[in-house]
């Protein structure tokens, strides 16, 4: 077998032409809509990452949100209960003092009232005396007539009560 070298210098230098036509105007243009194609992926793979990580961030805070409002109302619901307790307390003690103060307001009031049955019982009784030391002037009388009449006196008096 013989080689023909024109023929084989022609076809290298026709395969280079062709070649580099190729690399110019196919090739080039291919590599590069695959160059865009990968970036392309590339660039949706890391927004999807990203996306990822903004819903987890999304997420980690709206449990956060959810976990500060609930304890947020239980923190309300703590303070009403504290509150409705003091006030209950605080009606209590009221009503105690009440009760102390309409006692003492009852006992002044039953004090005076038997003072001025006092006074008017001395009242009475100074009268009582003075009609029968007036009836025992007038009677003058002996000393049982005397014990008789006063005891009659005490019974009336006893009596009007």
């Amino acid at each position: 077998m013989e080689i023909n070298w024109s023929s084989f210098i022609i076809q290298i230098v026709a395969f280079l032409v062709l070649y580099l036509l190729l690399q110019k105007y196919a090739f080039g243009p291919l590599f590069g809509i695959l160059e865009k194609r990968r970036q392309h992926v590339l660039d949706q793979v890391q927004a999807a990452d990203n996306n990822r990580k903004q819903v987890e961030q999304l997420v980690e805070e709206q449990k956060q949100a959810l976990q500060q409002t609930r304890k947020e109302a239980h923190d309300i619901i703590e303070q009403a209960r504290q509150t409705s307790s003091k006030q209950a307390d605080d009606i209590i003690a009221q009503a105690k003092a009440e009760a102390v103060r309409l006692k003492e307001e009852a006992v002044r009031d039953i004090e005076n009232e038997k003072n001025k049955a006092v006074a008017a019982l001395r009242s009475q009784v100074s009268a009582m005396s003075v009609l029968i030391a007036s009836k025992i002037i007038e009677k003058q009388i002996d000393e049982k007539s005397q014990e008789q009449l006063v005891e009659q006196y005490l019974k009336e008096v006893g009596g009007n009560q």
